[in-house]
């Protein structure tokens, strides 16, 4: 109890999610055995973070972050514009769209919404849409990037729990749409209601064929990403340094945009961004360490296995975890806490670990837009001056609407591992 105290305390005083782990964690170890167990603590740190696979992260990071700072923005919503804007809402149509493209690039959330945040949401402010409601559409379909592979949070996923990264990129592909389609779908029914701007011309053939033109190279990245890894050719991180090559390639020597001061602050931002995650994942080592000692996760398997035995039960209670932790904490901090502690769970239900993955992927990412600390809610309040809560009521239909598609991926098994099996990450 007292290392949960020193944990929740730390974090309302406002120290940073990874020293407050890390604070606890020490904590932890003193009440094991007294200060001679401190010295485990170093050798804890440098083993969490010496994994291969993470290497990956900061290079999918910085690639996002050149092709985010070299117009291809701009040239993917022109792309998901002539495709949708022809309906009724078609700047929200739009948006959700081109989070789809958008995703392949980055794979975060917050990159999402701080793009679309300064880019789509004046646009669709300007064509008579509410502002809160032009928030709420970008930070629904926001979390469509780290669902659609490349996503950090799978390759963190993967990388401590063992599990093909390739598989959970080749999960992630259909949930991703589904939130799309689904969330198209909201928008559709609520148009009326919400007032939305009717439909624009529809673009012709010509037309579409132009943008597309304009748009092909941005389109190669996940081509190129998605390609090598569910074909087996490279590896994540090798992936991953070659969408940087390809970046620094298209945004110096096609668009002619790139800049030296510009590449700087990116590799700034890069530095800044892996370091809060590898601080996390480091010092959650110690804790992590801590509660296997204590068989904390053995406790809470006989906790949640008491409450219901049944599969469907396990997981519901599961998604209800994290969905809760989500909203008031981390989602990566929470990812590496927790998913040692659920994933042998789910394998005694009989989950396969690919799904259980995609599910821990989905419901983390829906926090993301949950208050009171959803990170795209902060985003999209700082960058458009939109109230948060304004927002959040808002998200209302999508948030309903992701979370159903959350469950119908958690129960319906063949759906979700459609893709993995296709493609021989599972069996």
């Amino acid at each position: 109890m007292i290392v949960a105290a020193v944990f929740i305390g730390f974090v309302l005083l406002g120290m940073p999610i990874g020293f407050a782990i890390g604070a606890a964690g020490v904590i932890g170890l003193i009440h094991m055995g007294g200060d001679q167990f401190l010295a485990i603590g170093p050798s804890r740190i440098f083993n969490g973070l010496n994994i291969f696979p993470f290497l990956a992260m900061p290079f999918f990071i910085l690639a996002g972050e050149i092709m985010n700072q070299t117009g291809i923005t701009d040239r993917l919503v022109k792309l998901a514009q002539v495709l949708v804007g022809h309906f009724r809402g078609g700047l929200a149509h739009t948006n959700m769209l081109a989070s789809v493209f958008f995703a392949g690039l980055t794979g975060s959330a917050t990159a999402d919404a701080a793009a679309f945040g300064r880019t789509l949401v004046p646009a669709m402010v300007k064509e008579g849409y509410r502002r809160d409601y032009a928030c709420a559409v970008t930070a629904a379909g926001s979390i469509i990037g780290p669902t659609i592979p490349p996503s950090g949070l799978m390759v963190v996923y993967g990388s401590l729990m063992g599990v093909s990264i390739g598989g959970l990129f080749a999960a992630g592909i259909l949930p991703g749409l589904v939130i799309c389609g689904v969330c198209m779908v909201v928008i559709a029914l609520g148009a009326a209601r919400n007032s939305l701007p009717k439909a624009e011309r529809r673009a012709n053939l010509k037309e579409i064929g132009q943008v597309f033109v304009s748009s092909i190279t941005a389109l190669l990245m996940p081509v190129i990403i998605l390609g090598g890894i569910l074909g087996g050719v490279v590896t994540p991180t090798e992936a991953a340094s070659i969408a940087v090559a390809y970046a620094l390639f298209i945004g110096a020597f096609v668009y002619r945009t790139l800049t030296l001061p510009a590449l700087y602050q990116m590799l700034v931002r890069t530095a800044r961004i892996t370091g809060v995650i590898f601080v996390i994942i480091a010092f959650a080592g110690i804790l992590g360490w801590w509660m296997s000692f204590e068989k904390i996760p053995q406790m809470l398997a006989e906790t949640i296995l008491g409450l219901a035995d049944n599969r469907y039960a396990v997981i519901a209670i599961i998604i209800g975890l994290l969905l809760i932790v989500g909203m008031v904490m981390d989602i990566t901090a929470i990812l590496i806490i927790l998913a040692p502690v659920l994933v042998p769970l789910t394998a005694q239900v009989g989950l396969e670990p690919i799904h259980a993955g995609i599910i821990f992927v989905l419901a983390l990412n829906i926090s993301l837009m949950t208050p009171p600390v959803g990170a795209c809610l902060f985003v999209l309040s700082s960058v458009t001056g939109e109230k948060l809560e304004r927002i959040a009521i808002k998200l209302g239909p999508f948030l309903v609407a992701e979370v159903a598609v959350l469950f119908l991926f958690a129960f319906w098994e063949s759906a979700a591992m459609l893709l993995p099996r296709a493609l021989g990450f599972a069996q």
